[in-house]
Order: structure tokens, then sequence, then C-alpha cells
């Protein structure tokens, strides 16, 4: 079963207590960061989170093939059972993948129409009801309001979290909050807001936004880069 020692080392468990529970259904999620800093990975690290408690969770990436991501799961899954000790790795990745669902869209083939009618295909026919759905690949510098609106709507008429990656570069104005653009443009549509970033070496993870939390906890975590798993964290 899923070990104690990897739900404790896990980011999110920090995250949920400094956002007093987490991200919450109906609600988006957004990890922002420059381009190879992991942030597959760490959207990878929530899904296996969730799917490894029995939660299920679609994968939707814009950007990789699925057989790409599956052995990017296989490669993170392995890390973590390393990491972890488990002993049954045959059930656990077996739990993972009856619990996780990949599509991918192909060139700009995506719309949130589509990705509406395949959560409403898989609940109806596949009898796959998601808990979780991650986008990954979304461009969000042509990201309008109205497009996270529809994202956000669809959080809530189907009852999930929703995680989403975002691109940012060095040197972006940046608003009060510290939230970069192109995310800044569209924050208040957006409940958490996480952002990655590579130094010294390490991953570290920021807390942006939480939620209409006026107070934004000081919360940096240091990332094991392989398995995203939590290394050390400061206040």
């Amino acid at each position: 079963m899923y070990g104690k020692e990897l739900n404790e080392r896990n980011p999110l468990r920090l995250f949920e207590h400094s956002i007093h529970g987490g991200l919450g259904r109906g609600n988006i999620g957004v990890v922002v960061a420059r381009h190879g800093t992991g942030k597959t990975a760490f959207l990878v690290g929530i899904a296996l989170d969730d799917a490894m408690r029995g939660r299920k969770v679609l994968h939707v990436s814009l950007d990789n093939p699925v057989d790409h991501l599956r052995e990017f799961y296989d490669e993170i899954f392995m890390d973590l059972a390393h990491a972890a000790h488990l002993e049954d790795l045959q059930t656990e990745r077996l739990e993972m993948e009856r619990n996780r669902m990949i599509h991918t869209y192909a060139g700009k083939s995506f719309t949130i129409h589509k990705l509406r009618h395949s959560i409403k295909f898989l609940k109806e026919y596949a009898h796959f009801e998601p808990e979780c759905v991650i986008l990954e690949g979304f461009d969000f510098e042509r990201a309008s309001l109205e497009d996270m609106e529809a994202f956000r709507q669809l959080a809530t008429e189907y009852n999930v979290e929703f995680w989403m990656s975002a691109v940012t570069h060095r040197g972006v104005p940046l608003d009060g909050r510290g939230i970069p653009e192109p995310v800044s443009k569209v924050a208040a549509t957006i409940a958490v807001i996480v952002q990655m970033t590579d130094d010294h070496g390490g991953v570290h993870l920021s807390l942006l936004k939480d939620h209409d939390n006026p107070n934004v906890a000081k919360l940096t975590l240091a990332l094991d880069p392989s398995t995203m798993l939590l290394v050390s964290s400061t206040t």
C-alpha cells in the first residue's frame, strides 16, 4: 500500500497544511516555472500521489505523446518506490495504472469543449470518474479570462481538482504578489499558484497564491529533482 514515508515526503502535504486543506475540488491550481525546471515531473507527482491513494486522475498533455508520458510515469514511479522502499511493486504499479488515464492532443487540436467531452465520455462509458484533472502544455501567453473561467466552470461541474502548468521566463514583470506574467493576467481565476525554481543544484517550490487569503504563507520547499519528494522546507 501507499507508504507512510512517501505520503509524508510529498510536498503536497505541506502545501495542504499551509493552504488549509489543499487545492480543493472545483478549483484551479497552476505550477509556474521556466522551461526545463520540472513542471511535468511535479504534475506527475501530483497524479501519482492521487492514483496511489485510490483517486482517479486524468492527465491531459498538449506537449507529449502517450508513450512518452507513460515512460515518465514509470520512471518517477520507480524512483518513488526506491525512495520509499515499497515492497510489492507490481501491485502498486497496477493500482497506479488502474486509477490513471492519459489523453494527448496533437498539434493545435485541443479545445475546452473536447476536454469536456472526454471527461463526460470517461464517466458514462468507461466508468472512470476523475477526481483530479491535470492539463499540461496550455499556452498561457494566449490565455484569456474567458478561457480560464471555462476551465473553472468545468472543474466545478465535474467536481475535480484542476492542475495546470505555465511557462514563464527570466526577467518577466511580476505583479504585487510576485506572480509572473503571463499567469498574473488571469490570476483572479486561479485558486492556488506555486512557482518552481532551479538554483544551487536543486529544485525549490514556493507558494505565490493561496485562494483569497491575503497573507500567503512564506513557504519554500526543497525537492529531490529525480522524485520531486520533499528534502527540506523553510517557512
